[in-house]
């Protein structure tokens, strides 16, 4: 969940990696630090508690100059929040940074001690440092000390290593993401956590697969090399163009990304038919079209989970498919059972969330045929599937995903419309394309109108707590909602199915409580009744119901106008915006971190 940059070549290294850094931060911001060799070969480690920021004013305006330089924005998982457990650690002529959790890092740690290294930090990654002195001590050279102590760790990690002797880096993951990159026409050469950090630095990627180990070296060929643990040449990695815009990790005029990236949905949304109908992801849908599953497991987390139950109710209700939902931390602990005519489809934004991707790998060992819908090409989920289809949802910055949630959705619409056999129906497909643009314009209609939003909640942002609820295929969508608030405005929030208050949650409410009721067309009387019960007992509504809907405005304190006409099963993405907006100002209004919540980062790369 951390940031990693690392950065041979001809520019200035540390303004390279701090650029990088600049993109990852929402990887995490407890520390950030860097490791440089200066001109006279010394090697320095500069490393400081909090943002970038911070950093940043620890160096100085007038930068050190230096070719080769790695860094770090650190997301805590050992050994509390400071500046001594902050990346990179570094002993004698060695530093390095790390991605992930050291599984045995105590057992290691013990065994280190004996042999009278003595620690400086708290972190589990210091016991790969200390594997390296010890390795390099007894003898082995730098890259011979990063396989042996590479062969002694368990865990998801990546670590990348620089050493002051050979001026070189080395980069080896397992089960975490690690990217390459080098620009073709000069001598810089990159290695990252993410690709984003590499955005107009250079020309083309390297995905190297598990226990790689990739070498940056500032010599004039070979600048990346690729080899195995015997040290033998490998081909165990994808290469492809890097076709992301300097542009695509900026703010522009917007104050957060999260509100930038909100703005983002109708374009993408009408990007996405384009692609794949009549475009070049059409060979993707034609791809997933030969899967005949007898039965759908989906999985995925977080946001991506309540993506999984958009998409259930899209396939079962269109396909008459039976779907099963299943969270990537639970799934693969419970046991389950799967059947040789299963299909799993797995959801990540990243395509590098650590429980997903334990669970594809559970399915392809039982044989199970497995499809990503994901919004990075080249991640290990993007990999590791039998097929895949992109959400095209671009950079995502805000730690609180949103695009990427309407993205997949309509991802999992386009594949269930496969799966029905439309793909070559033009009519079907005309009505789909249609559809996709009616609900960007729905979107793009409530965005021009969002004072509305932002005036309710300014005078709801201070309750003491939050309910949301909806029915049917708006049930995920309150569940989505409540997350959205909990993430950003760090309050009480819940989603329910609206029926399920009266079993229960319903003793909560009084003067002091929101709710935030999804009111559409399906189950319409029903939803309004539990809303009365709310209202009954001195609850708040706010009422997300149709524009023309007299009863839903007539019973609630606040109404959110929506237009549901047309719209189908598209609606509950309609309706995630307008909740969107809502968690994004009332966030405003309560003055937190909107792009960078506190405690969270964006992609979950441990367990």
């Amino acid at each position: 969940m951390c940031g990693i940059v690392g950065h041979i070549g001809s520019m200035n290294s540390i303004q390279v990696v701090l650029q990088g850094l600049s993109k990852l931060e929402y990887r995490g911001y407890d520390s950030a630090g860097v490791s440089y060799i200066d001109h006279s070969g010394n090697l320095f480690n500069q490393k400081k508690e909090g943002k970038l920021v911070n950093l940043e004013k620890l160096l100085g305006k007038d930068l050190p100059q230096t070719n080769i330089c790695i860094g770090h924005t650190r997301w805590a998982t050992h050994g509390e929040v400071n500046d001594v457990n902050s990346h990179p650690h570094s002993f004698g002529s060695i530093s390095l940074v790390h991605n992930g959790i050291i599984e045995n890092a105590n057992e290691i740690k013990k065994e280190l001690r004996e042999k009278g290294y003595e620690f400086k930090s708290q972190t589990d990654t210091e016991s790969f440092l200390g594997l390296m002195i010890i390795n390099m001590k007894e003898g082995l050279s730098f890259s011979d000390a990063v396989r042996a102590s590479f062969k002694r760790v368990k865990g998801h990690s990546a670590f990348v290593v620089l050493c002051k002797e050979t001026k070189e880096i080395i980069a080896v993951k397992r089960g975490a993401p690690l990217v390459c990159g080098m620009h073709e026409t000069d001598s810089n050469v990159m290695v990252s956590s993410d690709p984003y950090a590499l955005v107009g630095l250079v020309d083309k990627l390297y995905f190297p697969e598990d226990e790689v180990f990739c070498t940056l070296s500032g010599a004039q060929t070979n600048l990346i090399t690729f080899a195995e643990f015997d040290g033998t040449p490998s081909k165990r990695y994808l290469s492809t163009k890097q076709n992301l815009s300097a542009d695509a990790s900026e703010k522009g005029d917007f104050e957060h990304f999260m509100l930038k990236e909100i703005h983002e949905q109708p374009g993408l949304i009408r990007a996405l038919t384009q692609y794949y109908i009549g475009g070049d992801g059409e060979a993707s849908l034609e791809d997933v079209s030969s899967i005949k599953p007898e039965r759908l497991i989906l999985s995925a987390c977080g946001t991506a989970a309540y993506a999984a139950y958009c998409a259930r109710d899209i396939i079962e209700n269109e396909n008459r498919i039976p779907c099963v939902v299943e969270l990537g931390s639970e799934f693969r602990y419970r046991d389950p059972i799967l059947s040789k005519g299963d299909v799993a489809l797995f959801i990540s934004q990243s395509g590098e969330t650590a429980d997903t991707l334990a669970s594809q790998g559970l399915c392809k060992q039982k044989g199970i045929k497995t499809v990503s819908i994901v919004n990075v090409m080249g991640s290990t989920l993007y990999r590791d599937c039998d097929h895949n289809l992109l959400i095209r949802a671009g950079v995502e910055i805000g730690v609180a995903s949103t695009k990427a949630f309407t993205q997949q959705v309509l991802t999992s619409k386009l594949l269930s419309f496969t799966l029905k056999g439309h793909l070559k129906n033009a009519q079907e497909r005309k009505a789909l394309i249609d559809r996709f643009d009616l609900l960007a314009s729905r979107i793009e209609s409530l965005l021009q109108n969002q004072d509305v939003i932002k005036k309710i909640a300014e005078e709801i942002y201070n309750y003491k707590g939050y309910f949301y609820t909806g029915r049917g295929t708006y049930y995920p969508i309150a569940l989505e909602g409540a997350l959205k608030l909990k993430e950003i405005a760090y309050v009480h929030a819940e989603g329910y199915a609206a029926g399920e208050l009266k079993h229960g949650p319903i003793a909560l409410i009084d003067e002091n409580m929101v709710n935030i009721a999804i009111i559409g067309p399906e189950l319409h009387e029903k939803v309004l009744s539990n809303a009365e019960e709310i209202k009954s007992r001195k609850g708040i509504i706010v009422a997300l119901a149709d524009v023309n809907d007299e009863e839903a405005k007539g019973m609630c304190r606040y109404h959110v106008p929506l237009k549901f006409d047309g719209l189908g099963d598209l609606s509950p993405i309609y309706v995630n915006v307008a909740n969107q907006l809502l968690a994004y100002y009332m966030a405003k209004f309560k003055g937190t971190d909107i792009d960078k919540p506190r405690n969270l980062a964006k992609s979950v790369t441990v367990e």
